[in-house]
């Protein structure tokens, strides 16, 4: 079953002869826990495609839907609520609360939504990701990996249709880089869990189950590793 669809999706800015095709036509497909990775050089429209399915920006044309949903039908205040509840993200710069320890900025979003923290359902998260020894720690006190693990854990707890990770390992050492990536991986798998990941790097990319590539804003080619 598709949990992500996007049809003839466009971003352009500018007009006439200066415009430019951040995105020009994407349509692709996404299966539910299916983890794939969007790959391509600085300016191909991969971080554009990944705002367009987050619901981060507005496309200039065509559709994304969600779990079934149509995102961009939505006004502002309930698209906001739609990605707080179904949209786990994951960014370069880890984007941590630096006042809050490591348990709080997890279940943060739950919180911010009213909602009841499943324990269990975190604490599973928390014994994956190796953070059980880190709970009551500020980010300040952590590694960059480990906060980047905070960061996939925190996506995670709301227990999302989908999470999107934006060059996740950017900010991180080629070995902190792929241990990052397989814990992202095995979540993926325990939890059954959808994820878009997009990266530059190569050797990342060949650890998920499809790569996508993207060329001046349009899909060059897909494949299954």
């Amino acid at each position: 079953m598709s949990i992500l669809q996007t049809e003839n999706l466009k971003k352009y800015y500018g007009k006439g002869e200066t415009t430019v095709k951040a995105l020009d036509g994407v349509t692709l497909t996404i299966e539910d826990g299916e983890f794939v990775a969007v790959v391509g050089t600085s300016g191909s429209g991969k971080s554009t495609l990944l705002h367009m399915l987050g619901g981060l920006d507005r496309p200039t044309e065509g559709k994304v839907y969600v779990a079934g949903n149509d995102i961009f039908a939505l006004k502002d205040d309930a698209l906001t609520i739609f990605r707080r509840r179904k949209i786990g993200f994951v960014f370069q710069s880890y984007n941590l609360v630096p006042t809050l320890n490591v348990y709080e900025n997890i279940v943060l979003p739950i919180e911010l939504d009213g909602n009841r923290v499943d324990e269990k359902h975190v604490q599973s998260i928390i014994d994956i990701l190796g953070l059980k020894e880190k709970i009551n720690s500020l980010p300040s006190e952590l590694s960059g990996g480990q906060q980047q693990r905070v960061a996939i854990a925190r996506a995670l707890a709301t227990k999302p249709a989908i999470v999107l990770a934006d060059e996740p390992t950017g900010n991180l050492d080629s070995k902190t880089s792929l241990d990052v990536i397989g814990l992202l991986k095995i979540t993926s798998e325990q939890f059954k869990q959808t994820i878009v990941m997009i990266t530059h790097n190569e050797e990342i990319a060949q650890m998920a189950e499809r790569i996508i590539r993207i060329e001046d804003g349009r899909i060059a080619g897909e494949r299954h590793v």
